[in-house]
């Protein structure tokens, strides 16, 4: 450790806040144009791909010095001032919002190797620190630049960044196949139940082979097979907060709690708070069993869906919908596909927001159970796939996570 060095991320990086709303006014956003990256963009440190806000070519040369190059750093200058992103590679030229600061690093600063450094519990917790404002923490580009950055030579920096990139990238891997693996049961869901192409007796398209069609309000569907409302199928239930003041309501150890804003991936596996027996016992959150899908139903991320891969809780912004009779994947397949449809039905000015009764209000196609059952024992195989690489995922993610303190405090060193 006697070989590193501290100094300020202002005396290794600049720090540029982003354009004033006066410069990049709501209305000048376009469909098509180059993309500006703010808050909602960043999950997992990283900057994901959404649709984004765009600006024109004129307003991208006009807003030049708020352009952003691959390795840079970009933080939350509102609300979760201690979330921070590495630019990649494909995001290069595209630009960042008021909402944001841009660092970038000078000589003798490996990028990588800063963005696991500043993505360390105790550098996030001093960020929130030093921040300002009682109500919603504020930083700005003088408190960033005071940050303290202790780092080895740069050849032990590249090496430190390459140990934990090479751990991202397996994670990032297996997020991709299992992408992929979705959109392979949302074809064969379409196949199945929206073109209604599932296999007849001869096994022969139904449809095109000739299959008996009958009239419904959502068009002609198969005979025999009926539209109905998703509570009709599927039982609907809520989650609950446990007292605050209570600290044996909440433990490192116990049911994992689901907060709405953490439905961003296929399966849940982890969450960031855990209650206790004692904290289950005493509120309105219930014990849900595995496989069990979980949507959002109030602010930002109304109608994210995500699977229960383990016995869980959640909170009461979350709708929580139980298997019964009828497959918890054919109802989350069939939310997916209409999810547009069904998140309209959100009401509120300020804020959207969803409700038990309206999700059991949700129009679905209800095929007869022997479809369903050969469905789901094609489509199956591929969600346990998905679990798979989800605990994969976890594991990874763990012990990058138990490896990145280690690496950075010299406690642990890399040899390639």
């Amino acid at each position: 450790m006697s070989e590193w060095q501290q100094s300020t991320l202002g005396k290794m990086a600049s720090v540029q806040t982003g354009p004033f709303g006066s410069q990049l006014k709501n209305e000048q956003y376009v469909t098509g144009g180059t993309p500006v990256v703010t808050v909602e963009h960043i999950k997992d440190f990283l900057i994901q791909d959404f649709v984004y806000p765009s600006v024109t070519d004129e307003d991208k040369r006009r807003l030049n010095k708020y352009t952003l190059k691959a390795g840079d750093i970009v933080f939350s200058r509102v609300g979760s001032v201690d979330l921070s992103a590495i630019v990649n590679a494909h995001q290069d030229g595209w630009l960042f919002s008021s909402r944001m600061l841009r660092v970038r690093v000078k000589e003798g600063l490996d990028s990588v190797f800063l963005s696991y450094y500043l993505r360390q519990s105790a550098i996030r917790q001093f960020i929130v620190g030093i921040s300002v404002g009682s109500t919603m923490p504020s930083i700005n580009t003088e408190i960033l630049k005071s940050l303290p950055v202790i780092y080895p030579s740069l050849e032990k920096q590249k090496d430190i960044a390459a140990t934990l990139l090479s751990l991202d990238r397996k994670i990032e891997n297996l997020r991709k196949q299992n992408e992929t693996l979705e959109a392979i049961a949302q074809t064969l869901f379409k196949h199945w139940f929206v073109d209604f192409e599932f296999p007849n007796a001869d096994g022969k398209p139904y449809k095109s082979s000739g299959g008996a069609m009958e009239p419904s309000e959502l068009g002609d569907i198969p005979a025999a097979w009926r539209v109905g409302k998703l509570g009709e199928i599927y039982k609907t239930t809520s989650g609950g907060t446990p007292s605050r003041k209570e600290p044996d309501y909440y433990a490192e150890k116990g049911y994992l709690w689901v907060k709405s804003k953490e439905l961003y991936s296929n399966f849940i596996l982890h969450t960031e708070e855990k209650i206790t027996p004692l904290g289950l016992k005493n509120s309105s959150a219930k014990l849900l069993p595995e496989k069990t899908i979980l949507i959002a139903m109030y602010g930002a991320t109304v109608g994210q869906i995500s699977v229960l891969g383990v016995e869980s809780t959640c909170n009461q912004a979350i709708c929580a919908v139980l298997e019964q009779e009828y497959s918890n994947y054919f109802i989350y397949l069939w939310l997916k596909h209409t999810q547009k449809e069904w998140t309209g039905m959100a009401i509120g000015s300020a804020q959207q927001n969803l409700s038990q009764v309206l999700i059991s209000k949700i129009e679905i196609v209800i095929p007869t159970l022997d479809i369903h059952y050969r469905f789901s024992s094609v489509v199956s195989p591929i969600f346990q796939k998905m679990l798979v690489h989800a605990r994969q995922i976890e594991t990874l993610t763990k012990t990058r996570d138990e490896l990145l303190p280690k690496l950075m405090s010299g406690k642990l060193r890399v040899t390639l």
